[in-house]
């Protein structure tokens, strides 16, 4: 009976042991069952079987470990589901995988051409789930892996490609839907034809085409730019071709996926915010459309209309063109004839034609590239293959498609042009610069002869006048501004140019409708060219302006000497008759709020140009606060009140609410409460308090506002009554910063950079003025990498009140003009 006993107990241990999984790998006779898995050795991935969305039919997959979403990365039996959990995956002992059902039959199975001596299937922490000779560690010598066979996903270290020899596909290919793991339309690879070019499809249409390699990135994928997180390869040789990306960072969880919906992106998991994050999606504008606008055009998504013939070119039909249809393209204007003398016109900056049709060769330079060309008849352009090293000959021999301008990416396109074009471009250039030259002579001809007879007289008689007017107009100016104005403590020597206002109206064309930039509650505000050129923006005083004359002398009193190269600059004023005017520096970009509260034009913000705003600001207000010979409160710091240059820098505006403290003073009180709704700081808005804590409150509510993308004011959620404040205040608390985060920024940002931000902007809108940083501490916080306090509750945090209960609680009389609020305390 003992015996028969032990025989009992080694059978069933040795049956355990044929049937339980290992680590991560399973030998010759084992077998994975439904519900058992087997998990990578860095616990990254794990491999079982699973039913996708809402289906109860059973895949043999491989998803993340360490995340909780259920992201599967790569199915075996995605054509042939198991319709019960019946399913048995076998390791055979020649090495192969065999996916069995209910009845023994082969629902899938492993390929393999060779044998090994020892075989193992293990599952690697790349996601890899190879089969190869367990003392043979050679990639190079695996017997199958799962990477051969990508499904919707391609993972770092997987081939997106073709090898060449044997016919072999990495090709990716959506899921049919979020149920079903079959085969569906869309398809990203790269098509061996001519020089190899990575295309997405859906079915055999090509919808978007990244285009062929340059040495950095694929010419039409100008998202593709060194960063700290991936290395990119490209291979091309006789056995196959391929691309891949590496981690520098092994740690990093990416992927890229085809969905069923036809949107390719790639993802990068977030630990802070447990989600996955966009880096680049294909798609994302119009001009990646293929062949947009047909043969012999190009598309620039920064012009309208969005297509325009290349040089020498001219559309097709001009009527369709009208009609913003660009598809049948562009042709000759002046044909080839294959004559001595024809040359080529370069195009810079461009995404290269397609290349399906084109021969390459890797080894030649670019002038004996251009010498190829011309000796072909049929040659009609060509390019390097690698910018970076300048060599490699790319011909193409018909009409370019789907071709493409970039403002700061892209490659040079030499397209070849007849004999006769290039001798009228040549004389067209001849005659503009002849034409020039005559011009020139003649008025400097005129400018001396009527320099030398009339320069005496006019520069005397110029003195004397405006000797005289300057007098009169200095007078007016003391008159209006009063006794502040000779306060020599304030101003020693304050000297703002008075512009007359015939200049004005000469600049602004006599103030036109055409000219007018907006209108705020100081009045209109006018565009305005002077006479060397200049620009400049006039705001205008309104007779019924709510603001008017005190918020004229305060900006004439406290701006006119502040220089600094966040603050706007006051060019003058003009003081003639009933006009109050101030003129300042044009701002061609406009306002902040233009940019960062509108869907479309938010995009033209990315995480650089917001950070530089967000500190640029900051310096500004340091300026105003603690450098300049001024301590100056702002009052009415807001996204509106912050204009942008040409190059997208930011300049504080709008002084007519700021104050001036003395070298000890920290605070002051009013009854008059200004400003607006939303950047008040609470001791301000509800005492009549304010500092230069005030103003760092107002800052820290603009910062949540770069960083989101949506206004403090009027911010709705569906999950409570907060305003963005409370908002991000929640996220904070509750560890999930980043979804504070705009939209358009997950392509362009250093999470971690705007992590820090976001910290900043809750230090500076705490409730108590004395918990907020000043702005010398703000700029370090912004530049450093030290860690910082943790905030404490902000000020205006609890929820909203309904319309009714606001309104019978509210001890304020409001009016409002445009976006400023003006509020009245009740004395109390």
């Amino acid at each position: 009976m003992g015996t028969f006993v032990e025989v009992f107990v080694c059978f069933c241990l040795l049956s355990a042991i044929r049937t339980s999984t290992a680590v991560d790998t399973i030998s010759p006779g084992q077998s994975i069952r439904d519900g058992d898995t087997i998990v990578s050795s860095g616990q990254t991935y794990e491999l079982g079987f699973f039913s996708p969305g809402s289906s109860s039919g059973r895949y043999v997959g491989i998803w993340f470990k360490k995340i909780s979403t259920g992201t599967v990365v790569w199915v075996a039996n995605r054509e042939t589901p198991i319709r019960d959990r019946s399913g048995v995956l076998n390791f055979t002992d020649q090495g192969i995988l065999l996916l069995l059902n209910r009845t023994n039959g082969v629902i899938w199975s492993s390929n393999k051409t060779r044998t090994a001596r020892n075989p193992i299937a293990q599952l690697l922490d790349s996601g890899n789930f190879v089969v190869k000779d367990e003392n043979d560690a050679n990639p190079e010598n695996y017997l199958w892996h799962s990477f051969d066979y990508p499904g919707d996903t391609n993972l770092p270290g997987m081939k997106l490609g073709r090898n060449l020899v044997t016919g072999l596909d990495w090709t990716l290919s959506s899921w049919k839907s979020l149920d079903d793991p079959a085969r569906g339309d869309y398809t990203a690879g790269i098509d061996p034809h001519g020089y190899p070019q990575l295309l997405y499809k859906k079915g055999n249409k090509i919808t978007f085409r990244a285009g062929s390699w340059n040495g950095i990135r694929f010419t039409g994928a100008a998202r593709l730019r060194p960063n700290p997180v991936y290395t990119y390869e490209f291979v091309l040789n006789e056995k196959e071709v391929y691309y891949n990306i590496h981690l520098r960072n092994r740690s990093v969880m990416s992927r890229l996926v085809v969905n069923s919906t036809g949107v390719t992106e790639r993802l990068t998991w977030i630990d802070q915010t447990h989600s996955w994050a966009r880096y680049f999606a294909v798609g994302e504008d119009q001009c990646d459309t293929y062949n947009l606008c047909g043969a012999n055009a190009k598309c620039n998504i920064n012009n309208s209309p969005l297509c325009d013939c290349l040089e020498g070119f001219e559309p097709k039909s001009e009527r369709d063109w009208s009609f913003q249809d660009w598809t049948s393209g562009c042709a000759r204007k002046t044909a080839l004839a294959c004559k001595r003398g024809e040359g080529f016109v370069k195009h810079p900056g461009m995404k290269m034609p397609d290349t399906s049709g084109s021969w390459f060769n890797r080894n030649m330079s670019l002038k004996e590239c251009e010498d190829l060309c011309l000796k072909n008849c049929s040659c009609v352009a060509y390019a390097n293959t690698d910018i970076t090293a300048g060599s490699g000959c790319l011909l193409w021999f018909s009409e370019l498609i789907d071709i493409r301008e970039f403002a700061d990416v892209g490659q040079d396109l030499y397209v070849r042009m007849a004999t006769s074009y290039l001798d009228e471009i040549k004389k067209k250039r001849e005659s503009r610069r002849e034409k020039r030259e005559s011009r020139r002579e003649k008025r400097i001809g005129i400018i001396v002869c009527t320099t030398i007879l009339g320069t005496g007289v006019l520069v005397l008689g110029w003195i004397l006048y405006m000797r005289k007017r300057r007098i009169k107009l200095r007078e007016k100016m003391r008159s209006v501004i009063g006794r502040d104005y000779n306060d020599q403590s304030r101003n020693e020597d304050l000297e703002l140019p008075i512009i007359d206002l015939i200049t004005i109206m000469k600049a602004s064309d006599n103030f036109s409708s055409e000219n007018k930039l907006g209108e705020g509650g100081f009045g209109p505000v006018y565009k305005g060219i002077f006479l060397d050129g200049q620009e400049i923006a006039v705001k205008r005083l309104s007779m019924s302006s709510g603001q008017g004359l005190e918020e004229f002398k305060n900006e004439v009193l406290l701006i006119a000497k502040l220089q600094h190269r966040n603050l706007v600059k006051l060019l003058g004023c003009c003081i003639e008759g009933d006009e109050r005017m101030l003129i300042y520096e044009y701002m061609p970009n406009k306002s902040l709020d233009f940019f960062i509260f509108d869907q479309s034009r938010s995009k033209l913000l990315d995480w650089n140009k917001r950070i530089n705003i967000i500190d640029g600001i900051a310096r500004g207000l340091l300026y105003l606060h603690q450098d300049s010979r001024l301590r100056i409160i702002h009052r009415d710091l807001k996204a509106s009140n912050v204009l942008l240059d040409k190059d997208m820098n930011p300049k504080i505006s709008d002084f007519g609410m700021a104050r001036i403290f003395g070298g000890d003073q920290t605070e002051a009180n009013t009854n008059r409460v200004v400003g607006t709704f939303g950047y008040m700081a609470p001791e301000y808005a509800v005492d009549g308090l304010f500092s230069v804590k005030s103003d760092i409150f107002s800052f820290g509510v603009l910062v949540l506002e770069i960083v989101s993308g949506r206004k403090n004011r009027g911010f709705h959620s569906h999950d409570h009554l907060h305003n963005l404040v409370g908002h991000a205040w929640r996220l904070w608390m509750e560890e999930r910063p980043l979804e504070l985060i705009d939209n358009m920024l997950e392509e362009s940002a250093a999470f971690s950079e705007i992590i820090r931000c976001i910290h900043v902007g809750l230090l500076c809108v705490q409730k108590r003025p004395e918990d907020r940083p000043n702005m010398s501490t703000v700029v370090l916080m912004l530049g450093g990498e030290s860690s910082l306090p943790q905030p404490k509750q902000p000020g205006f945090f609890t929820e909203r009140f309904t319309p009714e209960a606001e309104s019978s609680s509210s001890n304020y009389r409001s009016t409002s003009t445009n976006e400023i609020t003006v509020t009245m305390l009740d004395p109390r």
